[in-house]
């Protein structure tokens, strides 16, 4: 039997787990994608309202949903149902530069090549290869907060799929169609998509998953008051 507590267990989780740049086209057996989301289930939730709802995709429901996305992104406008922030300012710049030189110098993507990063940025559209993705939808009712509970089930999805030796990378990226996103899976109008979150098999040698990535320390983002 391990000898590891639990805060151990956790820490160890969170320290391997990242997001997937590059994955196999093996996929997922729909029992362990069963177990992943029923474990991430206990995620926590204002007045346990449970906001969160998931279109899966696997096979050809994978293939049609990138090929759709792709007419969309010709065809209208990037409107999604949460804002994109509007500016990167102070840290947050600096964190948002450091990741994205890691990501280029792991591709080998000079500063300044503007078409090679856009063909890396288009990446996420074809979700990064992954044989499945996830879209994770909240009631319109719940507002905002409705989003913060489901960006928390995100959290606890990707701890999960890192348990289950799952491979995962959450994009807000698919959420900039959400128009074509209630047509193509015949989602209801009061449902606002958040986030979408690839899934499959890390492909080891792919050089997008060879960096991670920084954390602030405490005293960056703590205020004692005693």
């Amino acid at each position: 039997m391990s000898n590891e507590t639990d805060i151990q267990v956790l820490e160890r989780i969170l320290s391997k787990r990242n997001s997937c740049r590059g994955f196999l086209p093996d996929a997922v057996d729909k029992s362990l994608i069963e177990k992943w989301l029923q474990a991430a289930q206990r995620s926590p939730s204002w007045c346990n309202t449970q906001p969160w709802q998931l279109v899966v995709t696997s096979g050809e429901g994978t293939l049609r949903f990138i090929q759709g996305l792709e007419q969309a992104m010709k065809s209208e406008r990037r409107a999604p149902d949460f804002l994109f922030p509007q500016s990167y300012e102070g840290v947050c710049l600096d964190r948002r530069r450091e990741v994205g030189f890691q990501l280029y110098d792991s591709v080998g993507i000079k500063k300044g090549d503007r078409e090679a990063s856009g063909k890396q940025s288009a990446e996420n559209y074809r979700l990064f290869g992954a044989p499945h993705v996830a879209i994770l939808t909240t009631h319109k009712s719940l507002g905002v907060y409705g989003a913060v509970d489901t960006g928390l089930y995100v959290g606890v999805l990707l701890l999960a799929a890192q348990a289950l030796g799952l491979a995962c990378i959450a994009q807000a990226a698919l959420a900039g169609h959400p128009k074509f996103m209630r047509q193509h899976f015949g989602l209801s109008d009061d449902r606002l998509v958040v986030c979408g979150v690839s899934f499959g098999y890390a492909n080891q040698q792919h050089p997008a998953n060879g960096f991670r990535t920084s954390r602030a320390k405490l005293d960056e983002v703590v205020q004692w008051v005693d």
